[in-house]
């Protein structure tokens, strides 16, 4: 996995904060691979419960994120309970990397 450990912290502090305490952070796509170099940061995160503007929350933590950790790409695909999964969380699901502390 190509993140330090001050980013993974700085990941799961934002997802925490925008989308509460149980949410669910995956790193998944280039990041994974230790034998790359650059990509950009693909995060699946999945929340426990709804929130009341999950595109405010989102922005609001892709913000956050920026600021902690520069000018880098981050993508987001962001899931609450019930939601219809897609490709791309199966994909991130079965290869992603669950971020803990």
């Amino acid at each position: 996995m190509r993140l330090t450990p001050a980013e993974v912290e700085a990941i799961l502090d934002c997802a925490a904060r925008h989308f509460g305490s149980d949410a669910k952070v995956r790193l998944f796509g280039s990041r994974l691979d230790d034998a790359r170099r650059g990509g950009d940061i693909d995060l699946h995160i999945e929340t426990a419960a709804g929130l009341p503007s999950p595109l405010d929350a989102e922005l609001r933590f892709r913000v956050e994120l920026k600021e902690r950790l520069g000018d880098q790409k981050i993508d987001v695909v962001l899931r609450g309970p019930g939601e219809r999964l897609g490709f791309i969380d199966d994909i991130a699901r079965r290869y992603g990397l669950v971020l803990e502390k």
